[in-house]
């Protein structure tokens, strides 16, 4: 948009990994556009039997969903790496689109948006399949291995590296409490150890939710 503003722009997200896309197995993604007339034509040159699309105008979140799940993923391959269970993981990813759902709206998203393709689709995918390269990330970080022995061996960009500390950032600014998100950089940037992370957001003050 800043770059050539007479453009319109459109954002396609969802569950969607190319490995299984390449192969034609049914894969469903959402497209989202501020104007709902290019979303909808971008829809129907995308859309085939093998290839579903949605529409939505809420682009912000939409952005916000596909940026955060990754930082989620690499948490639960973190919980995956240090030997826990379906629960804790069950749980990660439900407090996980929490955060994502909080920043998003406090960004201009839409709450709604959380709830499908691009936020809870996306973050069950990435967190739960060995496609996901912050997954695997997450198992090697969750082993006792540092973050540069890690990148190394998953020889892939772990786009949640960097995104975790940006929406740190962003928590900052809007004034967001992302506890996980913040787990995860202080094991990533600041040396501390992933079992102590999991005792610090286990042991936090008891709230509604």
């Amino acid at each position: 948009q800043e770059c050539v503003p007479q453009c319109e722009v459109c954002v396609l997200s969802g569950p969607s990994h190319a490995e299984e896309v390449a192969r034609e197995i049914p894969t469903t993604c959402l497209i989202a556009s501020e104007n709902e007339e290019v979303a909808k034509m971008v829809q129907k040159e995308f859309m085939n039997p093998k290839f579903r699309i949605y529409t939505s105008t809420d682009v912000i979140g939409v952005e916000i969903g596909a940026a955060l799940k990754n930082v989620m993923a690499l948490a639960a391959g973190m919980n995956d790496g240090l030997g826990f269970g379906d629960n804790s993981k069950a749980a990660l990813m439900t407090r996980g689109i929490a955060e994502m759902k909080r920043l998003g709206i406090a960004m201009g998203g839409k709450a709604e948006t959380f709830a499908g393709l691009s936020g809870i689709g996306d973050l069950i995918v990435t967190c739960t399949s060995m496609h996901s390269r912050n997954r695997r990330a997450g198992i090697l970080l969750g082993q006792g291995k540092s973050l540069e022995e890690t990148l190394a061996e998953v020889k892939m960009v772990v786009e949640g590296v960097n995104t975790v500390q940006a929406a740190c950032h962003l928590a900052e600014k809007y004034h967001v409490d992302l506890p996980i998100t913040q787990a995860i950089n202080d094991v990533l940037f600041h040396g501390k150890d992933t079992q102590t992370a999991v005792l610090e957001l286990m042991t936090r003050e008891g709230k509604s939710e």
